[in-house]
């Protein structure tokens, strides 16, 4: 397949600077509205990743996605919000962005072109074939993120990327690419646009499956949340009255925070 950056085309509308504020965020919405159809063509991509991902984490293993930029920021969100949201711990997704922690916040210089970097620190968590790693790079072509994915497919550990250019070098370096094409962004180039709500879009299909398909969802429950404030505590109490039949609030509250967890406290009612 011949690579085209299509990420990088220019944009569709003209003369943004001389556009009112309605017609500025009319444009973009109107753009934002093409993106999921662009996820659901690369529906069946993503439901072989997930299968692997699953097949593997019952085994043991662990899901890293690496990237760079705000394609690396998406990946430590996802990662990040998983033992809150499903009650896992916080070594089992895990979310590595070029130039470490400090880029979640600061772009770091020339992070991203390293292309040695992204597998050294994989390494740090001593990476292995029992683990999936997820390559997320709009353009398709982060040196980080290709220097990465090349030395886990020597290993034989299982690749996957999410892109938003067809035929990119990164799909090319993955065991089980997804591409979603969603075009030229509003602003040439501004990948953090379109490109970035395609792979938060694709982030939360793959890590909400997969914690589903690992029973840390009941019917349509996240009995396994950890209860962090006081909203959360609120919501398992009404889930507690719902799943065991209580009807006094304070009774279900401290049954829950008895037991630790919407799940446990509706298995010791």
């Amino acid at each position: 397949m011949t690579f085209e950056k299509v990420t990088e085309e220019t944009s569709h509308y003209r003369h943004l600077d001389q556009m009112s504020t309605s017609e500025m965020l009319l444009a973009i919405n109107a753009e934002d509205k093409t993106v999921p159809d662009a996820v659901e063509k690369a529906i069946p991509q993503i439901e072989k990743l997930v299968t692997i991902i699953v097949d593997k984490m019952l085994a043991g293993g662990r899901l890293f996605y690496i990237g760079a930029g705000t394609s690396g920021r998406l990946g430590v969100l996802d990662a990040s919000e998983i033992p809150p949201t499903y009650g896992m711990p916080f070594d089992l997704i895990i979310g590595l962005i070029a130039g470490g922690d400090e880029a979640i916040r600061k772009p770091v210089e020339n992070a991203e072109d390293d292309s040695d970097q992204g597998w050294a620190d994989l390494q740090s968590y001593q990476v292995d074939d029992k683990d999936v790693v997820v390559g997320i790079a709009a353009s398709g072509t982060t040196p980080y993120v290709i220097g990465a994915l090349a030395e886990c497919r020597k290993r034989d550990i299982v690749t996957g990327c999410i892109v938003c250019n067809p035929g990119s070098p990164v799909a090319e370096a993955a065991d089980l690419p997804i591409e979603v094409i969603v075009g030229p962004e509003f602003v040439t180039g501004s990948t953090r646009m379109k490109s970035g709500t395609a792979q938060k879009l694709v982030l939360n299909m793959i890590s909400t499956a997969v914690m589903i398909h690992l029973g840390r969802v009941e019917d349509n429950k996240m009995v396994n949340m950890q209860l962090t404030n006081s909203k959360l505590v609120d919501r398992g109490t009404k889930m507690v009255m719902e799943g065991t039949g209580l009807t006094d609030y304070e009774q279900a509250k401290a049954l829950l925070l008895r037991s630790g967890s919407v799940k446990k406290a509706i298995e010791q009612s």
